[in-house]
């Protein structure tokens, strides 16, 4: 999956002006194409290959024709496949072009699959009741594709769990757990839970996600996908018949829409509450169609459970963005402790406090339980429950040349590396974080985390201690305080790891990863992905002996040298043997020297990525560079060194400010006057560049467009801003870092639970996690939130938790957010 983007401060800023908003003249006339090329009425939209298969992750269940009904997107991935129940990476189809049709109100996309030689066109046409899918191929299909091409299109699980569905007229139930069947011929294939049909209705009962099909052509199959893999939806599929050309597939979709429906109102706020002395701003998101009230009341519940209006106030517009309309209630006044809540357009809001300690508590989870479930090469125990068995013990073998990794990881022709590909490396097994719901250690991201709880720890104290931590017996125990600083003993597990690196191979590695895909898809306990024995070759598969075995489960390490790896890696090392000084003064020692030699060795060399084939690659090394001499900087306090080196990186600092400026703040007490008044225009440009951005979306933060939810962006332009207005009181103000807390906290779009589990009143509770299987959440663990399902549609599900760019946690986000936390902590403190 994706991990944590690098984050510019303002980097890829949505703003979208509602392209798919449909005229009152036309809500009558069934779906219309809009401007966007989108299908719309009230009610419904029919989103048609804006949003496309990922070249790295393949089928993200964000592509294709996709139905939202009633304000959900309920299905997806609408397209010709060649699996009945296609995987994550199963083979999807490459977008070529959508125009408009021959017909009025009609959409035609061009696709193709040019490894069997299958190009084709869907052409989408609004008709009465809903849309006609047409498929025709280029050329008539050939016999090897019958049984395999087929037009798919996938429903969400959650919207139709404990719900009825016909086939024909045949009834059937959505299992809430896949229960088969199997085909029995060993291919692991799921067979259909009802087919033969020509029509299919979803959820006869339910007036919300009642959607029917009929076909003209081939027979009708509902498929659970969920058989082949838990993240897998509900697929109603047609087989396209050997030789068929022109009409393929003809679908007839009637999505059930409810006459004049309109999207209840969405009131957002900081779930963890507010202190008194701070601005209090909470935004409503509102259909444009719906009749909003001009006002709010805040209500403020008594102990009797009674609700007394304490402020009745006009609600200020705040324009358009996306499909929606906003308007903001502002209750700065009301300064009185309590619990309150907030009654709009017939409804009250859960409650949430107003506190001078309402801040008090909304990092330590993060720290104490998030991060701790999260290590690798220990087990880890909390009470009762045991997150895992001591994980990786058998790490790593060589990854081989020339190879690209399903996770994105390359290795290129040279290995950088002592080993032969596919050779154990001693050493390694030891620290690191596993980056996020997957189970592998990502070396920039690994550092990030170092650096956020080390920065943390300097500017704000992270007095917290609720776990113990015993890296000889290879044992953590959360809520079983030792008597050291929590946020010590990670910073110290994160440079075992780095450490470790740097000893074997004299630099920062990619990564580490599992080599195989089964393995890789592994969900649960991550100290049984692998079996903790070092593989030997001359044993067989199921062979174990004298602490090996046959099993080729062993991680591998992706070694190759990157000057933006190493820069990164220094930077942490050097900031990692601050915070380590007092409580472990020998690696403080061993870190600092291997951050000097790091750092000396990229002088000069600063080309390259940083070894993985995704957003978040090619990591500048120039940036690396900067951030890397201010850590080595604050180490030495001061050295001429690092002083003159930084100096002479100012032409980095101008280009890319908005990168490095958090870092480049923090080594103005260390550097001349020259040195500040040289930042002065920087804070100024952004300001102005930030007042621009933060004009064209309500809520005063980024807002990423991309194809990652960007909660990680807006927490990172929290702590930047704060260390700009520490540095620049005369410029730079509080309120951005406040905006950040409130947007992750629940200010946000779509609904408005906190985007970290368990923290504040409503959360994020179904999240990506080791234990997504179970619908759970990991407590603390930052989500990426609410992504724009292009052209439009800001999404935040609530109860699926299998789409990672919306819900997957990461160390490094999560980390972020802790720094950023105490930073709006810091910033409250200022007006209490």
């Amino acid at each position: 999956m994706l991990k944590r983007v690098s984050v510019a401060l303002l980097a890829s800023v949505a703003v979208i002006a509602g392209p798919a908003a449909v005229s009152a003249q036309s809500k009558d006339r069934g779906l219309v194409v809009t401007p966007a090329e989108t299908l719309e009425t009230q009610g419904l939209t029919v989103i048609v290959d804006q949003n496309k298969f990922s070249p790295i992750f393949f089928d993200e269940k964000n592509a294709g024709i996709q139905i939202v009904l009633h304000g959900d997107r309920i299905a997806t991935d609408g397209a010709v496949r060649l699996d009945k129940t296609p995987e994550q990476w199963a083979q999807v189809p490459a977008f070529i072009s959508r125009t408009r049709g021959t017909e009025p109100n009609q959409l035609v996309v061009r696709s193709d699959y040019k490894t069997v030689n299958l190009a084709y066109s869907v052409k989408v046409t609004a008709e009465s009741g809903g849309f006609r899918i047409a498929v025709d191929l280029d050329q008539p299909l050939p016999a090897n594709l019958a049984g395999k091409a087929g037009f798919n299109l996938d429903f969400l699980p959650t919207a139709y769990f404990g719900k009825t569905y016909l086939m024909d007229a045949a009834p059937g139930l959505f299992p809430r757990h896949p229960t088969g069947p199997m085909a029995k011929d060993g291919s692991g294939d799921p067979l259909p839970l009802a087919s033969g049909g020509k029509a299919i209705t979803l959820s006869p009962e339910d007036a919300m996600t009642r959607v029917s099909i009929t076909s003209d052509t081939a027979p009708i199959a509902l498929y659970d996908a969920r058989n082949r893999a838990q993240n897998g939806w509900f697929v109603v599929r047609s087989e396209i018949p050997a030789g068929a050309k022109e009409n393929a597939i003809v679908w007839h979709v009637r999505p059930n829409v409810i006459k004049d429906w309109v999207r209840a109102p969405v009131v957002s706020f900081n779930q963890a509450g507010y202190t008194p002395g701070r601005r209090k701003v909470a935004l409503i998101e509102l259909d444009p169609n719906f009749k909003a009230p001009a006002d709010a009341t805040l209500v403020r519940l008594a102990a009797d459970g009674s609700q007394q209006p304490v402020l009745r106030a006009k609600t200020q517009p705040r324009g358009r963005w996306t499909r929606y309309d906003y308007a903001a209630f502002d209750f700065s006044s009301v300064r009185e402790p309590g619990v309150y809540a907030i009654a709009y357009a017939g409804q009250t809001t859960n409650p949430f406090r107003i506190a001078s300690d309402a801040y008090s508590r909304i990092w330590q989870t993060s720290l104490d339980t998030f991060m701790a479930e999260q290590m690798d090469h220990v087990g880890i125990r909390e009470q009762y429950r045991v997150w895992s068995a001591p994980s990786h013990l058998d790490d790593a073998r060589q990854a081989p040349a020339n190879h690209v990794h399903f996770d994105g990881y390359k290795m290129g022709a040279k290995l950088d590396s002592p080993f032969k590909a596919g050779e154990h490396i001693p050493g390694l097994a030891v620290g690191g974080w596993q980056d996020a719901g997957d189970y592998d250690i990502q070396t920039p991201e690994n550092a990030s985390v170092v650096r956020d709880l080390v920065w943390a720890r300097e500017l704000f104290g992270l007095d917290w201690d609720e776990t113990s931590i015993d890296e000889s017996a290879r044992a953590v125990e959360i809520r079983k305080p030792d008597g050291v600083e929590d946020a010590v003993q990670q910073i110290r597990h994160g440079t075992l790891q780095l450490l470790a690196q740097y000893k074997v191979f004299g630099h920062a590695i990619v990564g580490i990863v599992d080599p195989a895909l089964r393995q890789y898809a592994h969900l649960g306990d991550s100290g049984s992905q692998t079996d903790g024995l070092l593989y030997d070759p001359k044993l067989k598969p199921t062979e174990r002996k004298g602490g090996a075995s046959g099993a080729q489960d062993d991680r591998w390490a992706f070694t190759t040298d990157y000057p933006a790896n190493n820069l990164t890696v220094a930077g942490a090392l050097a900031g990692s043997s601050r915070a380590l000084r007092a409580s472990d003064p020998a690696m403080a020692a061993e870190a600092l020297a291997a951050a000097k030699a790091l750092w000396s060795k990229q002088q000069g060399v600063t080309a390259g990525g940083d070894g993985r084939d995704d957003s978040s690659s090619p990591r500048s090394a120039e940036n690396a560079n900067v951030v890397a001499t201010v850590e080595l900087l604050l180490t030495t306090n001061g050295d001429k060194v690092y002083a003159d080196r930084l100096r002479a990186l100012m032409p980095v600092i101008q280009r890319h400010f908005e990168w490095v400026g958090s870092a480049a703040v923090r080594a103005i007490p260390l550097m001349d006057a020259s040195y500040r008044a040289q930042l002065v225009p920087l804070v100024q440009a952004t300001k102005a560049k930030v007042a621009r951005d933060m004009a064209k979306n309500p809520f005063g933060v980024p807002i990423a467009d991309g194809s990652w939810a960007g909660s990680n962006q807006v927490v990172s332009f929290g702590t930047t801003m704060y260390l700009m207005h520490k540095a620049f009181p005369e410029l730079i103000g509080t309120g951005y870092t406040l905006d950040a807390i409130d947007y992750v906290l629940g200010r946000h779009p779509a609904n408005n639970l906190s985007l970290v589990s368990t923290v504040g009143t409503a959360s994020k509770l179904i999240g990506y996690g080791h234990n997504r299987a179970d619908y759970s959440f990991i407590p603390g663990g930052m989500v990426p939130g609410v992504l724009i399902i292009k052209p439009d549609f800001p999404e935040a599900k609530v109860d699926w938790p299998f789409l990672w760019f919306e819900n997957e946690y990461t160390v490094s986000t999560t980390s972020a957010y802790i720094l950023a936390a105490r930073a709006a902590m810091a910033t409250a403190a200022e007006t209490p």
